[in-house]
């Protein structure tokens, strides 16, 4: 039996598989998928986040992240507004930076068994957990984390209340060749969405996107989408028209649910966006995620420790991470509401032209301090 099963390897799984191996403990991580792969994803990440995999010893920059400095915000109609990025961040894929995290956890003993889709965890006593895949093979752990991404049939099977909730939002990713400027992250707004484009590894851009479904219902294809709605704003227009898309076809993943979600289910521990994910347009899912497995970690190993019991691992968690991130997801929805609607976004972009300052402390108020455990 191990002592940590892990579903899921993206960010928020990864860190924590990290940190446990490295404090001694047998692990093991199931992933669907096989590194390397794509993912629907901005490929932002702010600098709080620097602190922490310094301390891990992960230099990002090692492996081709690019320094990002300045925010350009622009209108359907063109408006554009630039900005400092207080805190800053760096550009790098997912590609790269998923295959990098889970070689380091292979390096630390942690068992990564990949293309193995989870079904089901249940709880078979109270420090007994066991995970089984589709192909009928199981796991079992005293300790479960579900760092499964957005949406699953986890979700469904553990009957967790966001998942019958419908959400309209689809996601479209792509990795072009362009020219762009390096220290830059921009987010062009368009009807019914907004897309964000910024430099990655080995001077490609990603260029990512979120949409109402409606819009695409409507049109019938992505092409016909990005040429109808998208590319009414200028810079949008512009940067289709000169990309060299280095995709076959875009990366697309759909029902993208803001909704508040529990962190704690029948013993099974969230983690990343499985416990609750911020609007894009924030520009810090990724920094989130890494911090929220960062914090569930060491609350972990503090607890096998014999710091505190089992319960108080299970309050703790859920105060600390609605402590850091409560505030941040809140203001995401609420910054959401005023994006996508044409007139409201002129206004908004209008008014931060006029008063940046207020932009800037809506973008603090989404994201945190360095992370230090």
């Amino acid at each position: 039996m191990y002592d940590f099963v892990i579903i899921g390897g993206g960010l928020a799984g990864l860190i924590s598989a990290i940190m446990l191996g490295k404090a001694g403990f047998k692990v093991v991580l199931l992933e669907k998928n096989s590194y390397p792969f794509h993912r629907v994803c901005g490929e932002y990440i702010s600098n709080e986040t620097l602190p922490l995999l310094n301390k891990l010893g992960i230099n990002p920059f090692d492996w081709g992240a690019v320094a990002i400095s300045r925010l350009q915000i622009t209108s359907p109609a063109g408006k554009s507004l630039e900005l400092p990025l207080a805190s800053g961040g760096f550009g790098i894929s997912r590609y790269v930076l998923d295959a990098k995290l889970a070689a380091m956890a292979a390096a630390n003993s942690v068992e990564i068994i990949e293309r193995c889709a989870v079904e089901r965890i249940e709880r078979t006593d109270e420090h007994k957990f066991t995970v089984r895949n589709s192909r009928g093979q199981q796991w079992s752990g005293r300790w479960a984390i579900a760092a499964h991404g957005k949406r699953s049939n986890i979700d469904k099977q553990l009957n967790r209340r966001f998942f019958t909730q419908r959400s309209p939002y689809v996601g479209v990713k792509y990795h072009i060749k362009i020219v762009h400027n390096q220290d830059l992250i921009a987010l062009h707004n368009f009807k019914d969405g907004y897309c964000g484009i910024s430099r990655i590894e080995d001077d490609k851009c990603c260029l990512c996107y979120l949409v109402d479904r409606q819009q695409l219902r409507k049109h019938g294809t992505i092409a016909q989408l990005e040429a109808k709605t998208l590319h009414k704003n200028p810079f949008l227009k512009e940067i289709f028209s000169k990309a060299n898309i280095l995709y076959d076809a875009p990366k697309v993943i759909n029902e993208v649910s803001f909704a508040p979600k529990t962190l704690v289910e029948n013993g099974i521990l969230m983690c990343g966006d499985a416990a609750g994910m911020i609007t894009p347009l924030c520009g810090n899912g990724m920094a989130m995620a890494m911090h929220g497995g960062a914090l569930l970690a060491h609350l972990l190993t503090q607890c096998e420790a014999g710091k505190f019991s089992r319960e108080e691992l299970y309050r703790q968690y859920q105060q600390q991470w609605k402590q850091l991130f409560s505030l941040r997801l809140w203001t995401g929805r609420q910054i959401q509401r005023f994006f996508g609607a044409p007139v409201l976004t002129e206004m908004l972009v209008g008014g931060f032209q006029m008063a940046p300052a207020a932009a800037e402390l809506l973008i603090r108020q989404t994201h945190g301090s360095p992370i230090r455990l």
